[in-house]
């Protein structure tokens, strides 16, 4: 099968470079997409108020809880379109990329009408106060109608980051993001629209990201170029897919309403506390996207060279990948920490808020490499086909471990800082069982091979 030159065969050549050639555009590509949110949690909480930054800062956990299943069945259409890709079976590519397109487009609307439904339900749910109940309502009755955009967007984008074309996602991002600074600015500061006008500037990028993601499958010449002609549900592809996205759907869903109740824990301490906590969050999803973007890239690679029967070069690649992970964030963990007073004001200054963000970012910003470990071999055992008991790790440590730790520390003291520490306690839990079965199941690979 001949390749493109926007596409990267894994399966040769050095495996730092390949990892980094890959993992840097969808590197930015991530930073440029999590301006999306962050943007707007800074325009807001300058120009609004804290109540509006909380307000945003609380439907995180809902929003997840709905894009989370989409995003893990995307993973799962991806590695096996990279499997196939690995191996040259282009007949079957084809078929995975028509059916996951077309699933998206059915997909996106049930999660459109439901997550509107279901909002105002699970914002009572989290004990959101009166005081920013209705915008953090109104926020997310606006995004859920522009999902559809974020769905096709990720989808077009997860099928060439499978054949190794992480660049032109990149550029798509940077011109949606860009445009999102200027309307949020527009919306926000001189239409004076509020929490709704960010909520229009973020679907609007949204949608533009879809369409270029969308013509450029349709123009594309390439094995995985989008027909309309094509455009149908291969059964047979369907549950290969199902069988590896399912479990890190539900994995990324039930985390993320677990979050639901952790964001009740945060409610429960006041606006300038949530306010804080979304400060927090804004920052700490900058300094987790390397390794979730060298995680993107483990997952490529193990499927590729799985594909190939590659099996040494796959525990190869991902050692390396734990290593540019660890260096990296250590590298942006300690200036996140030094500098946490004033990048905490970048989204307000109310001393209230500034003490609880700049606190979490101290507390948990050393723990960081162990979500390392968990994202890199959960990763790469997704690229191998193994998808369920990573959902499984996660699951135990992530929600039952988690909410057994805040339900018990809750009886015990009204103080925040064991309620703060939760996250780095089931990161450790989750890091520890993770590698220990990534161990195995690569041996058991291995002496297969032999």
């Amino acid at each position: 099968m001949a390749h493109s030159s926007k596409t990267i065969d894994m399966t040769e050549e050095n495996i730092y470079a390949l990892l980094i050639s890959f993992a840097l555009p969808l590197l930015a590509g991530n930073i440029f997409q999590q301006l999306y949110n962050t943007v707007d949690s800074v325009v807001v909480g300058k120009f609004v108020g804290k109540e509006a930054l909380a307000a945003i800062g609380s439907t995180t956990p809902l929003i997840n809880t709905f894009i989370g299943a989409f995003m893990g069945i995307a993973s799962g259409g991806g590695v096996i379109i990279s499997q196939y890709f690995g191996s040259h079976n282009v007949p079957a590519l084809r078929k995975t990329v028509h059916t996951m397109i077309l699933g998206t487009l059915i997909l996106s609307v049930f999660i459109t009408i439901l997550g509107i439904a279901s909002s105002p339900l699970l914002l009572k749910l989290m004990a959101t106060p009166d005081s920013v109940f209705n915008e953090a309502y109104s926020y997310l009755r606006i995004y859920f109608l522009g999902s559809i955009g974020l769905m096709i967007y990720n989808m077009g984008a997860g099928i060439l980051r499978a054949v190794g074309d992480s660049k032109r996602p990149l550029y798509f991002l940077i011109a949606s993001s860009l445009l999102n600074v200027a309307l949020d600015l527009l919306f926000v500061v001189v239409c004076k629209l509020g929490i709704k006008g960010v909520a229009y500037a973020t679907i609007i990028c949204e949608f533009l990201s879809a369409l270029l993601v969308i013509l450029l499958l349709l123009h594309s010449k390439d094995c995985y170029s989008l027909r309309l002609n094509e455009l149908s549900i291969d059964k047979n592809i369907l549950k290969k897919v199902i069988k590896v996205g399912l479990p890190a759907g539900l994995q990324m869903t039930i985390t993320a309403f677990s979050n639901v109740f952790v964001q009740r824990y945060i409610n429960n301490f006041g606006d300038s506390c949530m306010a804080g906590w979304a400060s927090y969050s804004k920052i700490d999803q900058f300094v987790i996207l390397p390794m979730q973007s060298l995680s993107l890239a483990a997952t490529t690679f193990t499927g590729q060279n799985y594909g190939a029967n590659k099996i040494k070069r796959v525990k190869e690649g991902v050692q390396d990948s734990i290593i540019l992970a660890v260096s990296i964030t250590i590298l942006l963990a300690i200036p996140v920490m030094i500098f946490a007073k004033p990048l905490v004001q970048l989204f307000n200054s109310d001393k209230e808020v500034v003490k609880y963000g700049e606190y979490l970012l101290h507390v948990c910003m050393p723990f960081y490499v162990l979500c390392c470990l968990n994202q890199i071999h959960a990763g790469a055992l997704r690229g191998l086909g193994n998808a369920a008991v990573p959902m499984f790790i996660m699951l135990g440590s992530f929600v039952v471990f988690r909410q057994i730790y805040l339900f018990t520390v809750s009886h015990i003291t009204s103080s925040f800082v064991p309620i703060s520490v939760a996250y780095p306690v089931g990161w450790f839990v989750c890091s520890a069982i993770m590698s220990i079965y990534y161990k195995c199941f690569i041996k058991g690979l291995l002496l297969k091979a032999i």
